[in-house]
């Protein structure tokens, strides 16, 4: 501002050798920003009026008509609204629901932190860290050959145990369509979910929730359809998937199991690993290898037995 007071008033001395008084200068000043302004809004808010026309909320026009008449420098004006808008943080949008655990949850990552279980879930959770060092591994898919197995009771305590050790935003994402079962685990009522946002009917930010007594966020299946191999074929899942990628530094898929479903081949195709989960006493030899054999072992991260004879508990 100064360059152009001192500008001016060289200019109109020279021109009439009269001194201006400043009050004169500071008049010549207001008419050149006046002008100038007059020639900014010609040109820039048709521009915000197409932007507006094109999708962009109202309030940007009125920003920027409002920063074109401001006393401020119109260079600064012109440019405020570019420098000092800011992302939207789509973590503010997601609705938080409080979980209610009981006894019979089985999530000792959060119920019984000291447990043999819940430490063997953390040593799970630091080897899939370790893995995931040498090769891709954001989105890991938790399945098993058949029903039974505790694929789900896994995946829910595996993505807590990431959560709690890495701070990272971890999401546990339900794709289990036909049998969904996490919002029974955490004690919730069953809520709009990826069924909904699949058929078009929910939006990214009304599907996806922060469990913030878990410190993990779910986007559960929502209301179980009858076209379920449809919904997960229909394209728009992978479109799904790399939005959340983008959002999440893990996303664990509590998947169906691969026998006698398709559903399943779906999200191996989408999965940067997958982890087979099995039950001592439930798993039989010849499911097992069929299952084995539907998987693609350079995505196959590992197998896990649950249920252990062996182990100090006796469901994990």
């Amino acid at each position: 501002m100064s360059h152009i007071f001192d500008g001016l008033q060289r200019s109109e001395s020279e021109r009439s050798d009269i001194d201006l008084s400043e009050s004169q200068v500071t008049e010549l000043l207001k008419r050149a920003e006046q002008r100038a302004a007059s020639k900014w809004e010609a040109s820039a808010v048709p521009e915000a009026a197409e932007l507006v026309k094109n999708g962009a909320p109202d309030t940007n026009l009125r920003s920027i008509e409002e920063q074109a008449f401001a006393t401020t420098p119109i260079a600064s004006a012109v440019l405020e609204p570019v420098l000092t808008r800011e992302p939207v943080d789509a973590f503010s949008q997601f609705r938080s629901l409080e979980i209610f655990l009981s006894p019979q949850s089985r999530l000792p990552c959060l119920t019984d932190p000291e447990s043999p279980a819940a430490e063997a879930i953390r040593l799970l959770s630091v080897r899939l860290q370790h893995l995931g060092r040498d090769r891709l591994l954001k989105k890991a898919l938790i399945t098993s050959t058949i029903p039974e197995e505790g694929k789900s009771m896994v995946a829910a305590n595996l993505a807590c145990a990431l959560a709690l050790r890495t701070q990272q935003k971890v999401l546990l994402l339900e794709g289990d369509l036909r049998r969904p079962s996490l919002y029974q685990t955490f004690g919730l009522k069953r809520n709009p979910g990826l069924c909904q946002w699949l058929a078009g009917n929910s939006c990214l930010t009304k599907s996806v929730y922060h469990l913030k007594n878990a410190g993990i966020w779910l986007l559960p299946a929502g209301s179980t359809p009858s076209n379920a191999l449809e919904l997960l074929q229909s394209g728009e899942l992978r479109t799904l998937m790399d939005q959340l990628a983008a959002l999440f530094d893990w996303i664990i898929i509590d998947s169906p199991p691969i026998l006698p479903l398709a559903d399943t081949s779906v999200w191996m195709r989408l999965a940067d690993g997958i982890l087979l989960v099995t039950r001592q006493g439930t798993t039989e030899k010849p499911r097992l290898l069929k299952g084995l054999e539907a998987v693609e072992s350079s995505k196959l991260i590992g197998a896990l037995v649950n249920g252990s004879k062996s182990a100090v508990t006796s469901y994990y």
